[in-house]
């Protein structure tokens, strides 16, 4: 089951208002905080859509990069017991920790339907 909206190459989270009976999201993976609501599911897919195409056109009336520079280095917590396993794990393969992880991760990416 797919959780969000793809239009562009935008990703738009999508969630639900039981109080307010309103579908609602934003866009994911850009400078700004641009968010869109519908009382439908084809209406929220319409006014994402609005939603990502007025962004692009704004950026480019402001001559302004609309996707947000990732660093290339962050964070990541786990547990004594994973951050160790790991670390074994590293040394036999004669990596160091950092290039397991990349490893990790690019396996994730290329592999995504193995996620929940």
């Amino acid at each position: 089951m797919k959780n969000y909206l793809e239009y562009k190459g935008y990703i738009g989270t999508v969630e639900f208002s039981a109080d307010d009976k309103i579908f609602f999201g934003k866009i994911q993976g850009i400078n700004d905080l641009v968010t869109f609501e519908g009382t439908s599911v084809n209406e929220l897919s319409t006014v994402f859509e609005d939603a990502v195409n007025d962004y692009l056109e704004t950026c480019k009336a402001l001559n302004k990069a609309p996707d947000k520079v990732f660093k290339g280095s962050f964070n990541v917590r786990v547990s004594q017991e994973l951050h160790q396993k790991t670390a074994i794990l590293a040394s036999k393969k004669g990596l160091n920790l950092n290039d397991v992880v990349k490893e990790a991760l690019a396996y994730i990416v290329n592999h995504e339907e193995v996620l929940n």
